[in-house]
C-alpha cells in the first residue's frame, strides 16, 4: 500500500464521517419537527444541530479533497 493509497482510504473515511453528521442533522432535526417543540427549545436545538452540521460539511470537503488529492497524485 503506498502513501497515495492511504491518502485515498483516509480522504475516504473522512467523507464517510462527514456524511454520517450529516444524516444525524436530518434524523435530529425531523424529531424536533415531530416533537411540536415550542420556539426557544426548537431555536437551542437548531443551535447545535447547525454547529454538527457545519463540522460535517467541512469533514466531508476536506475528504473529497484528500480522496482527489490522492487520485490526482498517485501513479
Amino acid at each position: 500500500m503506498t502513501v497515495f493509497d492511504m491518502l485515498i482510504w483516509g480522504g475516504i473515511i473522512l467523507t464517510s464521517a462527514g456524511l454520517a453528521g450529516i444524516l444525524w442533522c436530518i434524523v435530529s432535526v425531523l424529531r424536533a419537527r415531530r416533537a411540536g417543540l415550542d420556539d426557544a427549545a426548537m431555536r437551542a436545538r437548531m443551535r447545535v444541530v447547525v454547529a454538527v452540521n457545519m463540522a460535517a460539511l467541512a469533514a466531508s470537503l476536506l475528504g473529497l479533497m484528500t480522496v482527489v488529492l490522492g487520485v490526482m497524485l498517485g501513479p
